[in-house]
């Protein structure tokens, strides 16, 4: 294998500057890789915890609805959980949220899980928003550098041949490349999880009203059939 051109030859010729940016680009590489993983892997989870959800409003009652949700960080659960407790809150305390009925007081507590929810989806979002925004232009600082300092290797040898040019402008020209890959995948997986987490949020946004509507009304209305609810007669 030829060493004289290429990345090798690039790190063993650059400066603090050249291997600086490259140093930067492969931790922005990492770290946005870290973030698709982790995040993939949470979307996935919470598609589990979804389909879950059917099995909770076929239970006998609330109880034994809530252990058919998992309990490992399932927004869902949190969700369900937050109602029961808004629900109790409201009619055994007499306090100034008295003031609101019992619909709008759930409806603030189940929005707040919500929001809460929303914020865990979001995380680590804006590490691959910077890096698909940013990355380009690091590599492309990396190129004006690198370009620049073979101009002056090239004038201080006084030799403009284009197998001289060639190299050096060449290997400079990488930078630009490693900028790309660092940021599509980051663009990429930034609009995938997007789409996953408004995926999920529509679903916890069914599951909240469908939970507003069985604290309110005692049972949950069914979409399969017009007037048909499917109850849960205990709350506790």
């Amino acid at each position: 294998m030829n060493t004289q051109f290429g990345l090798v030859n690039l790190w063993s010729q650059g400066d603090l500057i050249t291997k600086g940016v490259a140093l930067l680009l492969l931790a922005m590489s990492l770290a946005s890789w870290m973030v698709i993983i982790i995040k993939a892997l949470d979307l996935r989870k919470f598609a589990v915890h979804a389909r879950s959800t059917e099995s909770f409003w076929h239970a006998a009652d609330f109880a034994d609805g809530m252990g058919k949700l998992p309990d490992q960080g399932n927004p869902f659960r949190a969700l369900a959980l937050e109602g029961r407790e808004a629900s109790a809150h409201h009619h055994a305390q007499a306090q100034l949220h008295d003031s609101l009925d019992v619909s709008d007081w759930l409806t603030r507590a189940l929005r707040n899980s919500i929001d809460e929810s929303t914020a865990r989806l979001q995380s680590g979002l804006a590490v691959l928003a910077s890096v698909g925004s940013t990355a380009p232009f690091i590599g492309l600082f990396g190129t004006v550098w690198g370009i620049y300092h073979a101009l002056l290797s090239i004038s201080t040898a006084g030799q403009a041949t284009i197998d001289k040019v060639a190299g050096p402008i060449g290997e400079a020209l990488i930078m630009t490349a490693l900028g790309l890959a660092v940021a599509i995948p980051a663009v990429l997986g930034y609009n995938a999880l997007v789409r996953g987490n408004k995926g999920v949020l529509n679903k916890l946004n069914r599951f909240a009203h469908d939970l507003h509507a069985y604290f309110v009304t005692g049972a949950r209305v069914s979409r399969t059939e017009a007037g048909k609810v499917v109850p849960l007669n205990n709350r506790s």
